[in-house]
């Protein structure tokens, strides 16, 4: 985990301003916190641990397809770390979950698919909203505010969170800010 996190920290673009190394280290320490709630201990926590890590370290290779991308980086170095073919599958797979829109089947899969997008639930929703739309704007997305509002009110209506524990506590305020965005849109 420590050799992906330091890649990243060295190289990722400046231009991404929400596909950060910050948003990594977020995801990785909700892992962690979720991870404790839910009882999840011992190699699925190692793997889930992993895939946070490495789940958008494919945007070090492209800004496009990003989770194929990491999925790469997990095959090519997680070997080299004493990881089996198995569990590099695992890691792949929870990847992979976290593509919009998200398709986890398994726990683990769920609950990085959850940790990857807390910020929807999170009191700081706003604040890392406006990252992404920085992100997109540099990266040659032509998006205004009106339709960056739109885009973000179609993505949480059709967005939903996946573990019990994500359902319970961040949905609510999700919803909260879905029917804020809905009427900042119907007052414009």
């Amino acid at each position: 985990m420590d050799f992906i996190i330091n890649e990243m920290r060295g190289n990722i673009p400046p231009r991404l301003k929400y596909h950060s190394l910050e948003h990594t280290l977020s995801v990785i320490k909700c892992v962690e916190r979720t991870a404790t709630r839910t009882g999840v201990t011992g190699d699925d926590l190692k793997l889930l641990l992993t895939a946070a890590a490495y789940h958008d370290s494919g945007f070090l290779n492209s800004y496009t397809n990003h989770e194929e991308e990491g999925c790469k980086n997990a095959k090519r170095l997680l070997p080299k770390f004493d990881f089996n073919e198995e569990q590099v599958e695992i890691v792949c797979n929870m990847i992979m979950a976290t593509k919009v829109p998200q398709s986890p089947k398994t726990e683990l899969e769920k609950l990085l698919c959850d940790a990857d997008l807390d910020y929807l639930g999170g009191d700081d929703y706003y604040t890392i909203s406006n990252k992404l739309y920085e992100e997109l704007v540099l990266n040659g997305q032509d998006i205004d505010k009106d339709k960056w509002l739109s885009i973000q009110i179609k993505f949480l209506e059709s967005h939903h969170y996946w573990t019990d524990w994500a359902k319970e506590n961040l949905a609510p305020n999700k919803d909260k800010v879905l029917k804020s965005l809905q009427r900042t849109a119907r007052a414009s």
